[in-house]
């Protein structure tokens, strides 16, 4: 039993490594490990093994299986910022003669393109990727299984279209460009397309008895996009921090909030939290954690992130079943967060050349019709409105160059919020969306739509 950490209460490191200890044992897992993430820094490691000391240390590899779309989905964000594609493309612009070219990148991305989930017999994780040379062996003859764009479908053959969408744009193939785009910019130096020694190998663990055999490990070709990637605890606590907060050396904060932002509803019965672009999101008690889950015959593994709290868990298993590699990389995220509750940035004043009298005199309390809003001056010039009572649509909102203010969240996001002015200058109201807010509750004059009642308010 091997455990390193730094800058956690040893009580903290105490349940984690107990955790995982119990999910080795109970999942009957050849070997496990596992770290933790706070606020950008591993904090956190430790493993377990069935032979005693052998256990894998941080830079052991394991096979990381769907956790590998997260990357593949990161290479198809760079091409959309750099310009040299659309989410809204079909794909047939950039990828001809698929016979699903019809389809958007979005949707590949998010899983609602409507394409099956696996690819046509043999089955693909278990196979030589040879066996499928071409995308119509991918694909086979019935590749859409419901209408694009309806309904959540996760689908493996949607991410080799992706990989292959990557190099026909690049013009180079999808590990060049993972490789130069991603491993290197992140110091990701022990992920690899195929293994390379210390790695585990992938076992099967008889589900009634305790006796296990070898997995294969087959390279996936085409597939490869789905699900090839091998990985270690180390990079894969150094790639959550990336998720987290960005890098503008492989993709910026913004780009990355885009792929965490829920896409598509969740499929019915999957209990989730929905899917974004690469992105699985999963609700847990009163956190949402994003990520992704990872699983080929000889592994499992799971990478969430919890934003809010600045932490997240990394937790890989070398067996084909029974390590539940989700819910103990949630449970680790929960302990750290419940024991060592995030130290909010001190209070500080916004930069003078951020406030104007203007804007301040645009602050407290306004009314649409009877609900009564407070709007708060914000960083950057950005302004928050939420309800003053009760429950009500609360949004946040950015500085437009132009004037004005967008919605960055809930009901409102995207909405323009801008203000009012009579004829000599002075604020008659706010408008957002068609939505008008005014200094008093339905105030007298032209503003309110329909009018307000000349007798004013009344008694009974």
């Amino acid at each position: 039993m091997t455990s390193s950490f730094e800058a956690l209460l040893p009580s903290t490191a105490r349940a984690l490594l107990h955790r995982i200890a119990v999910a080795q044992t109970e999942g009957r897992s050849p070997s496990f490990a596992a770290g933790v993430v706070r606020e950008g820094r591993t904090v956190w490691f430790g493993s377990r093994s069935c032979v005693d000391g052998h256990d894998p240390d941080a830079e052991t590899q394991f096979r990381i299986g769907s956790i590998t779309k997260v990357f593949t989905a990161v290479l198809v964000m760079r091409l959309r910022d750099e310009g040299l594609l659309a989410l809204d493309d079909p794909l047939e612009k950039h990828l001809k003669g698929t016979g699903v070219g019809e389809v958007t990148i979005a949707q590949l991305l998010g899983h609602s393109a409507g394409l099956a989930a696996e690819t046509p017999s043999p089955w693909w994780e278990r196979t030589p990727g040879a066996t499928r040379p071409e995308l119509a062996d991918v694909l086979g003859e019935r590749p859409m299984v419901h209408p694009a764009g309806r309904l959540h479908h996760y689908s493996n053959p949607g991410y080799t279209l992706l990989g292959s969408l990557v190099e026909a744009v690049r013009g180079v193939s999808w590990a060049d460009a993972l490789r130069t785009g991603i491993l290197e910019p992140l110091g990701l130096n022990r992920t690899t397309v195929q293994p390379v020694a210390p790695h585990a190998g992938g076992w099967a663990v008889h589900p009634w008895a305790d006796v296990m055999m070898p997995e294969p490990a087959e390279d996936l070709g085409l597939m490869a996009p789905a699900g090839q990637l091998w990985s270690t605890v180390g990079d894969l606590c150094r790639f959550a921090a990336f998720l987290a907060e960005g890098d503008e050396r492989v993709l910026c904060r913004a780009s990355v909030e885009e792929m965490r932002t829920p896409a598509v509803p969740p499929a019915a019965g999957d209990g989730q939290g929905g899917y974004g672009l690469g992105i699985q999101l999963l609700r847990s008690g009163d956190r949402t954690l994003v990520g992704h889950t990872g699983s080929l015959p000889g592994f499992v593994a799971c990478l969430w992130v919890s934003v809010e709290d600045g932490v997240a868990a990394v937790a890989l298993a070398n067996a084909t079943s029974g390590p539940l590699t989700s819910v103990v990389a949630a449970d680790l995220v929960r302990i750290v967060a419940e024991a060592e509750p995030r130290i909010p940035e001190p209070w500080r004043p916004l930069p003078e050349a951020e406030v104007d009298e203007e804007l301040l005199a645009l602050t407290g309390p306004w009314y649409w019709g009877t609900y009564a809003y407070g709007l708060r001056l914000g960083a950057g010039r950005g302004v928050t409105l939420e309800p003053l009572r009760g429950a009500g649509r609360r949004a946040t909102f950015r500085a437009l160059p132009e004037g004005g203010w967008i919605g960055l969240d809930g009901y409102y996001q995207g909405e323009t919020l801008r203000v009012v002015r009579r004829p000599d200058g002075t604020v008659s109201h706010l408008d957002l969306g068609s939505f008008v807010f005014t200094r008093e509750p339905y105030e007298q004059g032209d503003a309110v739509p329909g009018g307000v009642d000349e007798a004013g308010w009344r008694g009974l």
